[in-house]
């Protein structure tokens, strides 16, 4: 019984959310106002995200990292090869890619729970896919990002061009959601 209701306390200490969308200081620390799937922050509500690096999907034994896409606006997006509505998504993300790469825009894809590096591979190739993916299965990449739900996928962080985090998306996405977003990221002085 005692365990019980240790679980129980645990469980809604861990639902408390408070009332901002983050908390406040120097580092990002993500919460769900109510709920919420897409949340955003500016101003002084923007936090800079914590670093985030990995080995790149499609090639063994090299790594990426945001800080390798300095003065780009970062869209982040957690996917995996077995998940069905990120095989709508990833296209969709394509389409950002290359329509706003040129401008500044650099998708991140962050490939999660593929224990088996050939089929997020195959994934890639099939679907045409053009912007780079982290591979982490067990999805250590964001252990540091305190409080985002790894477990929701697929799902959009997207950065503005200080690498703070200025929108997030705990849903599939349409390019139609996501240009808007970039595109008045990229008007930012």
């Amino acid at each position: 019984m005692r365990v019980l209701a240790l679980v129980v306390l645990l469980v809604l200490a861990g639902c408390s959310t408070g009332t901002d969308a983050v908390e406040r200081g120097t580092e990002f620390r993500f919460v769900s106002p109510g709920g919420q799937t897409e949340i955003f922050y500016d101003g002084a509500d923007r936090q800079q995200a914590p670093p985030l690096s990995g080995e790149d999907l499609m090639t063994a034994g090299s790594d990426i990292a945001v800080s390798d896409f300095e003065g780009d606006v970062v869209v982040l997006n957690l996917w995996g090869a077995w998940c069905p509505p990120c095989r709508v998504e990833a296209p969709e993300l394509e389409r950002v890619h290359r329509e706003r790469e040129a401008k500044g825009v650099t998708v991140l894809g962050i490939d999660v729970r593929d224990e088996n590096r050939s089929a997020p591979q195959d994934f890639v190739r099939d679907t045409g896919l053009t912007y780079p993916s982290i591979y982490d299965p067990p999805g250590r990449s964001l252990l540091v990002w305190k409080g985002y739900p790894r477990s929701v996928v697929p799902s959009t962080i997207v950065l503005d061009k200080q690498h703070r985090v200025a929108a997030v998306f705990l849903r599939d996405l349409l390019a139609s959601d996501l240009l808007p977003v970039v595109d008045r990221l990229l008007a930012e002085k």
